[in-house]
């Protein structure tokens, strides 16, 4: 397949185009950097430097689009809201101009959300079929969601991915933590009751070319491994993968200060289910933490 990609260059984008490259397809990534795209997604791979360069002539058979300002990386300022709605909605919403002129439309569109469309859930168990939140990230998510639905209504089979905590040896939330945590400094958030719902990457990668593929996806996919953890579980099974002591807590207000509504983020939490992909049969590499975190602080040694 011809795959356009939006968010390529990121943690998961580099790990998708690598998997897909292997598969032997062919990889057209949206990007301001493209003299840096070979050495970041591989050889081979082609770089768009702007949507207006998805002329009506260009035939992709998927598009994945993951492409987002970083929801964790700064206070949600006025501004910096903008630029997360800009860097999420409007791009989307682009995007699917751009589709809908193509002579020849993608047979599926892979596009991203989170979980924290849930909002703060406290300790009930949700699935795809939940309401929505309505917090600035709840609504943040329902309104990238929106932005991409109108695909369907020129036949692009349409996949939401509802993302958790995406835990890679590499990156993200893993990468900040495990120096704290080797330094016996790793501390739960408040009480630690908050859940958190996480995926391993290769899981992550390995849904995404499922769902490229199946062509009875369609709809909301929740993003997430069977087995959701309390912030207190996840502290004591990270703690316990690096063989370190973790007494310590960080008090909910001292995050409220520091962050403001980001906070909100780290204090609360959903404990949810990869409903639809149970039923679409998909069986998880890594269904539990602690192999999970074993595995990637192996990869990391």
């Amino acid at each position: 397949m011809h795959i356009l990609i939006t968010g390529g260059t990121g943690l998961i984008g580099r790990r998708l185009c690598s998997a897909l490259l292997a598969q032997g397809h062919q990889l057209t990534v949206l990007t301001r950097r493209p003299q840096q795209l070979s050495a970041l997604c591989g050889a081979g791979v082609q770089a768009m430097q702007d949507l207006e360069q998805y002329t009506p002539e260009l035939e992709f058979d998927a598009v994945i689009n993951l492409a987002g300002e970083s929801i964790v990386d700064a206070r949600w300022t006025a501004a910096r809201k903008q630029l997360l709605r800009l860097s999420r909605i409007t791009l989307t919403e682009q995007l699917m101009h751009k589709m809908a002129q193509a002579r020849k439309k993608p047979a599926v569109l892979l596009s991203g959300s989170a979980i924290g469309v849930y909002g703060n859930r406290h300790d009930e168990m949700i699935d795809e079929t939940a309401s929505a939140g309505g917090d600035f990230g709840a609504q943040l998510c329902v309104d990238w969601e929106a932005a991409a639905i109108p695909a369907a209504r020129f036949g692009t089979r349409v996949c939401v991915l509802r993302t958790g905590l995406v835990l890679d040896s590499a990156g993200g939330i893993l990468k900040k933590m495990r120096l704290p945590f080797q330094l016996g400094l790793g501390a739960r958030i408040g009480d630690g009751r908050q859940w958190m719902s996480w995926i391993h990457v290769d899981d992550y990668v390995a849904i995404v070319l499922r769902l490229l593929t199946d062509e009875r996806a369609s709809g909301c996919v929740n993003m997430v491994a069977p087995e959701a953890v309390t912030n207190r579980e996840f502290t004591q099974l990270l703690a316990r993968s690096l063989q370190r002591p973790a007494w310590l807590f960080t008090p909910a207000w001292v995050l409220q200060l520091a962050l403001g509504e980001l906070s909100e983020l780290l204090t609360g939490g959903q404990h949810v289910l990869p409903t639809r992909l149970n039923k679409l049969g998909y069986q998880f590499s890594y269904p539990s933490l602690l192999p999970a975190l074993q595995h990637l602080n192996r990869q990391h040694a």
